[in-house]
């Protein structure tokens, strides 16, 4: 006989306490985020004041920067603290942080999801590299995301004379997760989802802390119906099934076998689009231009995902694509639907693919740029004011063997212009992305020098690379003069041209024109 009940998403919601620690899964625009629980919580909060003083944790960011996702938690008195690793598809939440309102940790993605693996195992805490030297290092804020959030959630230890972290274990009380299917033992299946990221890591995590797990599905089928090979979340873990017969692949789209990785589709005239915004066309570009082929690559949120349309542009065969989600290949969604394809060769649980890349499995990356200074630091999590946090930007960069960063020059109010060969500067941005001292560290340049990373810096009119004492400028656009477009919108010098000659290239004109640009 199996425990698992199956019931509404109101009496799933009725079941969580005052002072509950609640592990949720999901990321961007509703890819496998179970959110009729998550409206049913909300709803119940909202005409009992009940339940109070929660902690909410999530590894990669879920929302629609209005009312979606993690937004539903987004009242005063309802949660009391966060762990997480990304907050801008959840912009109540942001609010929150900046008003003091409740505590805020902000941790990697991967961090987050190997410690809910670990409390789920019984384990001490998670012992690891990424995050060290970054505003994760306790001896920089510790993740720690404003004032109100006092406490030390992250150490310093050293095994084998060397420096690591450890992430401290707490319980969880309940696991709210998403599925496709359940058949009626409570087996529980994703079959027909996105992605599968964290959802047995987080039911582990309840389960085995004596916590309650709460599951969401689209239907509940027979017992033995589904293929065991497919069951993501043994019976045996689940608490409760909430059926939601409307529920979407994303918000506002139905399902798609070619993303579930089902079916494959016929995509002659659906490929992704080259970027029409001169500065991201010209960035995504002349980050192509780094590809090689058979190695291992992997693409982050924002500009970088401009590379796909460049990728489809030209026909570039022999790669091996990946994101943090883990998605193998295809024809990589952008935006907010970051993180899905169509026509996958693997869709694996994010888990996993963050343990291959924080082993060293990626041979490059090409990962967004907010800011970066003098020393190399690049900060993506802490822009004006606001946390943005890394996602899984940590692992990726602190182990790629080559990272690539993509980011305008300047912005807000920028403008350039292409003609006749050469790029002009219209007008500066009014903020300067090169500045003197990051305004946190999200890449730590002095681990990159130690452990021998090769490091770019593109940008629509200038390119950098990463040397023994700073940063290196080695390219400018045709028509960009140093003196005249660079320096005075920088807030530090930069070594100018080759170590050895001096000499400053002059990017590729094909990178600039609107017809296809050549990859080296």
């Amino acid at each position: 006989m199996s425990k698992t009940q199956f019931v509404s998403a109101e009496a799933a919601a009725a079941t969580i306490n005052n002072g509950d620690v609640i592990a949720i899964c999901g990321n961007g625009a509703g890819m496998i985020s179970a959110e009729k629980i998550f409206a049913a919580l909300e709803k119940r909060f909202l005409e009992t004041g009940a339940p109070r003083d929660l902690t909410l944790v999530h590894s990669l960011g879920l929302g629609d920067r209005g009312e979606m996702g993690a937004n539903r938690f987004a009242h005063e008195g309802l949660i009391r603290r966060i762990i997480a690793s990304h907050f801008t598809w959840s912009v109540r939440i942001q609010e929150m942080i900046r008003e003091e309102k409740i505590e805020a940790y902000c941790f990697p993605g991967g961090a987050i999801q190997q410690l809910l693996r670990e409390i789920g195992a019984g384990r001490p805490g998670l012992i690891t590299h990424s995050g060290l030297g970054t505003f994760v290092d306790p001896r920089q804020d510790g993740g720690r995301c404003n004032a109100r959030s006092r406490e030390n959630l992250v150490e310093v230890i050293t095994l084998d004379d060397k420096e690591v972290l450890r992430y401290k274990p707490f319980k969880v009380d309940v696991a709210i997760v998403r599925g496709t299917y359940a058949d009626t033992r409570g087996n529980v299946s994703p079959e027909e989802e996105a992605v599968d990221l964290d959802t047995h890591t987080i039911a582990l995590a309840a389960h085995n802390s004596g916590g309650r797990v709460l599951v969401q599905v689209r239907q509940v089928v027979e017992a033995g119906s589904l293929p065991a090979r497919s069951v993501r979340i043994p019976g045996i873990m689940v608490d409760a099934v909430v059926e939601d017969r409307e529920q979407q692949l994303f918000y506002g789209l139905g399902y798609d076998s070619t993303v579930s990785g089902a079916r494959r589709a016929h995509l002659s005239g659906a490929t992704a689009e080259v970027p029409s915004k001169l500065e991201r066309r010209i960035i995504a570009r002349r980050a192509a231009m780094e590809l090689r082929p058979d190695l291992s690559l992997n693409f982050g949120f924002g500009i970088p995902g401009g590379i796909f349309g460049v990728i489809a542009e030209q026909g570039v065969r022999d790669l091996w694509m990946s994101v943090e989600q883990g998605v193998h290949n295809g024809q990589m969604l952008d935006d907010r639907l970051f993180g899905a394809a169509r026509n996958a060769d693997a869709i694996i649980p994010s888990i996993e693919q963050f343990d291959y890349y924080s082993g060293g499995g990626i041979d490059m990356t090409f990962l967004g740029m907010g800011e970066a200074d003098a020393c190399g630091n690049v900060n993506v999590s802490h822009l004006g004011g606001n946390i943005i946090g890394p996602g899984g930007f940590m692992e990726i960069a602190q182990n790629a063997k080559k990272v690539v960063f993509c980011g305008v020059f300047d912005a807000q109010g920028g403008e350039i212009r292409w003609s006749n060969g050469i790029l002009e500067i219209v007008k500066p941005g009014r903020t300067r992305k090169l500045v003197r001292k990051v305004e946190r560290i999200t890449f730590s340049a002095d681990y990159a020098r130690a452990h021998g990373q090769r490091v770019m810096y593109i940008t629509e009119r200038a390119v950098f690379e990463l040397a023994t004492d700073g940063l290196r400028l080695v390219e400018i656009a045709p028509g960009i003069e140093i003196e005249r477009d660079i320096l005075p919108y920088m807030d530090f010098t930069p070594l100018i041209g080759d170590s050895k000659t001096g000499t400053v290239n002059t990017m590729d004109a094909s990178v600039f024109i609107q017809e296809r640009a050549g990859h080296r």
